[in-house]
């Protein structure tokens, strides 16, 4: 296609419609049958065929998704016999993605709708979530899904990744770290300068606007002070590992908003957890500023997915996520599970969409009261759903910032002390959580996630 596309805008010679009908343009396909005759029952909440049938998806950017593609039919054929095979499919590949993959097409004087008229373009009611969200019907005659989501969908998300984050959606890693802070990105910057080494596990930064560090240029002064992450919504910082098992931190900004549009795009990169480690109000008497919170349930408030994912279904905690946390927290602080219970409380977050809910005293304190709530903020909750809704295991370990219906709020010099004392500390832990994640193995992703009729993908 970006050949063909080439040869139009120099010369306006048009694809050879016989050729596109047959498929010159479309993405490969994906196809596993099964029998049903081999009944192996693994103890995993993936890579599992419960029917006998036909399994289909469409498949881009196989090299970005090699491991991950492996894993999933080694399991299926070793466990269960099924055959695979490749074929052209049926989806043609949509103009914009196969440029914003990488080219030297000069488009300067073609316009959107020209080419639009003579190559594949977007037609959004072929990209859904139809199958995460559980709407997808079986067809008679048609393959059942392969996986949550098809190649349309991916290349959908792989082009706002690299617009939101600033960065190469090929870096990002299977271990995620959210906050809603940039001081956070400051610490994380410095900490990963120090693990590029030459033989460490680690080979490369890469940094929201472009910059690349290495072990030969690991200066993490020359990444904070750069300023290219300004230009996007939520710039992301890349701890690369050779096989993905690195860790990526989003700074995602204040609000659900965010933390929905961010997820809904990672989500397709089939991450083995997300975490967010970020600020939080707290709402206990008892608490004090710099003391953690590990939600243990969450209260949405956020309403940003109330039509895909009703508030009324609730949202569980993932244990292994949780130990993982628990035993972080205990490890980077060094003190006693005992002792750490003094400022570590775990209990249930409330996310808002509302900056001002402190305007609406009456009716919030109610709420958090019925609740039991320990802290508000205004992303975790949006962040657990989303990871509940796409199968991807999700934590939220938070710090107390401020304790607004208690009148402690941060006043500039106090605000600066708390930084420097609690983010450093508090981004440790996430990233020894991380460690602990990567220990786990195929144990992390819960059967909690898991619906009644799954694709057998990951």
């Amino acid at each position: 296609m970006r050949t063909a596309l080439g040869r139009y805008v120099a010369t306006g010679e048009t694809p050879d419609a016989a050729a596109r009908a047959a498929g010159l343009f479309a993405y490969p396909e994906l196809h596993l049958r099964y029998d049903g005759a081999t009944r192996h029952h693994p103890m995993r909440a993936f890579g599992r065929l419960t029917a006998a049938g036909h399994y289909a998806i469409s498949v881009t950017q196989p090299g970005m998704f090699r491991e991950y593609l492996a894993e999933q039919i080694d399991l299926l054929v070793a466990d269960f016999g099924a055959a695979v095979e490749v074929s052209r499919g049926r989806q043609e590949i949509p103009y914009p993605y196969v440029l914003d993959a990488g080219h030297d097409v000069d488009l300067t004087g073609a316009a959107a709708a020209e080419l639009a008229r003579v190559f594949p373009s977007h037609e959004l009611r072929h990209i859904g979530d139809e199958v995460a969200d559980g709407l997808w019907r079986s067809v008679p005659g048609e393959p059942r899904p392969l996986a949550l989501f098809d190649a349309q969908r991916v290349d959908f998300s792989i082009a706002r990744l690299r617009h939101y984050t600033g960065t190469p959606t090929a870096h990002v890693q299977n271990y995620i770290l959210f906050t809603n802070y940039h001081r956070y990105v400051d610490e994380f910057v410095r900490w990963a300068c120090t693990q590029l080494t030459e033989d460490g596990p680690y080979r490369l930064l890469s940094c929201a606007g472009g910059l690349e560090l290495n072990a030969g240029n690991a200066d993490p002064d020359r990444a904070i002070s750069d300023s290219a992450w300004r230009r996007h919504q939520m710039p992301a910082y890349h701890l690369v590992a050779p096989d993905h098992s690195g860790i990526t931190l989003v700074n995602i900004g204040v609000g659900p908003s965010n933390a929905k549009t961010i997820t809904d795009h990672l989500a397709v990169m089939r991450p083995e957890a997300w975490l967010m480690i970020g600020h939080c109000g707290g709402l206990r008497p008892s608490q004090r500023i710099g003391d953690y919170v590990l939600a243990h349930a969450y209260l949405r408030d956020d309403h940003v997915l109330d039509d895909v994912l009703p508030p009324e279904i609730p949202i569980p905690a993932i244990a292994e996520v949780q130990q993982a946390l628990s035993a972080a927290a205990e490890q980077v602080s060094g003190e006693p599970a005992e002792q750490l219970k003094r400022r570590l409380r775990t209990g249930t977050v409330v996310t808002t969409d509302d900056r001002n809910w402190e305007l609406r005293y009456t009716r919030s304190a109610l709420r958090f009261n019925q609740s039991r709530a320990v802290a508000i903020d205004m992303e975790s909750a949006t962040l657990a759903a989303q990871g509940y809704r796409f199968r991807v295991p999700y934590g939220t370990l938070l710090c107390v910032s401020d304790k607004p219906i208690h009148g402690e709020i941060k006043l500039p010099g106090q605000a600066n002390r708390f930084y420097e004392r609690a983010i450093s500390e508090h981004l440790r832990i996430g990233i020894a959580a991380i460690d602990e994640l990567r220990r786990t193995g195929e144990r992390l992703h819960s059967r909690k996630l898991r619906a009644f009729d799954e694709p057998p993908f990951r």
